[in-house]
């Protein structure tokens, strides 16, 4: 029998699925360069790597969304060939998307259905209502998907899922929309499937989450399988070592100044209704970002953040002038091109389409956000030169892999444009950042390498806010925080006087928590 195939745990089983010399070639480009590794029965198994690494690439070939050029996967010993997702699912392997792919116009059971052999209404409701009971997920099967809340609807990803019944899940980061308190359910659920035998190749940028679930750590570097560590034996810091090939150090931040009393950018009594029956309505929303200062927003998706950054950016115009300011000026009905001549600058959740056009290079985008700048406009409409520059200086800084010089948005990754668009905003030196997510997607080193210029950016005088559902995120760099939920923000407070279960609770819904608990039992307990 093959190596790859023989690999046996500690216990003696032979492992469930494993790769030898598998290789996927795009052009000139090697995404998985002779990956070996194999999957025990009922492990965890982690796939960390950087942005580009090859780890999108290699689970695509493993749920038979790409063919690999070289190599093999072996199921049980036994060589197959993966040639549809479909035929991943028939051979026991499924995947939980990051993205989440349902129908918000169909009900949980109609979303579930759409994946399942034909059968019977009543009985799919019922053994949706016995599964997800039975691993601690409950859902209604009659439920309205667009009515359900992020962490509901990753459930309903996972349900469905575990009633293919499979013997491998793929799982690409499942946490990255959910509550600290979410999270926990869902690793309880990880560890009871764990313990039943199911195999869970597990990709995540949040490396405590490796330290706490994973048995095993498979590192890819720049397309190359460089180890398969212990994470009992390992830190967090020494894991992103691994992915980067040297230290990632810590973000330096000092203490704001006292640049950090004089108000930027102020939100007053801001209110916003939902223009569609998805959207959320933001509330009487008062915040002030000072110069000098992170200001993080926490939050859940679906609570407002694709809102909250519209009515920020002028993507759509305020009731009124005085419900918001920069630099004193009231900009509240002024549009995206006026906000910008007056020194903010802003980053989008989506990247493609929003943050930028993938059909045009790269130095075309730069175009796109510089041409409404006021004095910048001449030099870069008319001189090309400048905006390649641009380009070439932020790919430098921010370590943008791409096939060439100046190519289009669309031939990057998703990790590689983040970093590009964060750059090309930052390289603007503007008085006001508003990011939505802004380490989207991207890998430790990358995270490291945008975390400190924004820390940068604001303790060189700007205002930065960021709207962020990572919460290690938010309590690395912001000054202060406060938390968006069901379209209202909570008063901004200092990071030191919070935990991660205090904003949690916030980010639930839990408008009042002090010490961990909500306001009413607090009252009790006093």
């Amino acid at each position: 029998m093959d190596q790859a195939a023989s690999v046996a745990t500690a216990a003696g089983e032979t492992v469930l699925l494993a790769t030898d010399g598998l290789t996927k070639r795009f052009g000139s480009l090697t995404a998985c360069d002779h990956i070996s590794l194999n999957i025990r029965h009922g492990e965890v198994h982690a796939l960390l790597g950087e942005n580009g690494a090859g780890k999108s690439t290699l689970v695509k070939m493993l749920y038979g969304s790409l063919a690999p050029d070289e190599g093999r996967i072996l199921w049980e010993g036994r060589p197959v060939t993966i040639s549809s997702p479909a035929e991943a699912r028939r051979l026991g392997i499924g995947m939980v998307f990051q993205h989440f792919s349902l129908f918000e116009a169909l009900s949980v059971a109609d979303n579930i259905a759409l994946a399942l052999p034909p059968r019977g209404r009543r009985e799919l409701a019922d053994t949706i209502r016995a599964v997800s009971r039975e691993y601690g997920l409950p859902l209604d099967p009659s439920a309205g998907v667009a009515d359900l809340s992020v962490g509901e609807r990753q459930r309903v990803e996972i349900v469905r899922c575990l009633l293919q019944e499979p013997r491998l899940i793929i799982m690409d980061e499942p946490t990255s929309v959910l509550t600290p308190q979410e999270a926990d359910l869902l690793f309880v659920t990880l560890r009871r499937l764990s313990a039943e035998g199911v195999a869970i190749l597990y990709i995540t940028h949040r490396l405590s989450e490796v330290l706490e679930l994973a048995h095993r750590a498979t590192i890819l570097r720049r397309g190359k399988l460089v180890e398969t560590a212990d994470p009992k034996a390992e830190s967090a810091k020494s894991l992103a070592a691994m992915m980067v090939g040297s230290d990632v150090g810590g973000i330096k931040r000092e203490a704001s100044g006292p640049a950090a009393t004089t108000p930027r950018l102020v939100l007053s009594n801001l209110s916003l209704p939902a223009d569609n029956p998805f959207a959320t309505t933001l509330s009487d929303i008062a915040l002030t970002v000072n110069a000098g200062e992170v200001l993080g927003v926490a939050g859940v998706a679906g609570n407002g953040q694709s809102e909250f950054f519209d009515a920020i950016s002028g993507e759509r115009p305020l009731a009124r002038d005085d419900m918001m300011q920069i630099d004193g000026k009231p900009v509240g009905r002024a549009g995206v091109n006026a906000r910008r001549r007056l020194g903010a600058a802003f980053v989008p959740e989506e990247r493609i389409g929003h943050g930028a056009v993938p059909g045009f290079r790269l130095s075309e985008n730069v175009v796109l956000t510089r041409h409404g700048t006021g004095e910048q406009i001449a030099r870069f409409v008319i001189d090309r030169r400048a905006a390649r520059d641009v380009e070439s200086r932020v790919g430098e800084r921010f370590d943008v892999r791409r096939s060439g010089p100046d190519p289009k948005a669309s031939a990057l990754s998703g990790g590689n444009l983040q970093k590009f668009i964060m750059g090309r905003e930052i390289d603007r030196t503007p008085g006001i950042l508003v990011v939505n997510q802004p380490t989207w997607g991207v890998d430790a080193g990358a995270a490291r390498a945008i975390r400190q210029a924004l820390v940068d950016l604001a303790r060189n005088g700007s205002a930065v806010l960021i709207i962020s559902q990572d919460l290690d995120e938010i309590f690395e760099i912001a000054d202060r925080v406060a938390v968006l939920s069901e379209g209202k923000l909570s008063p901004a407070q200092p990071t030191e006087t919070l935990t991660a279960e205090k904003v949690g609770l916030l980010m639930g819904g839990v408008h009042h928590a002090h010490d961990g608990l909500p306001h009413e039992e607090n009252a009790r307990a006093s």
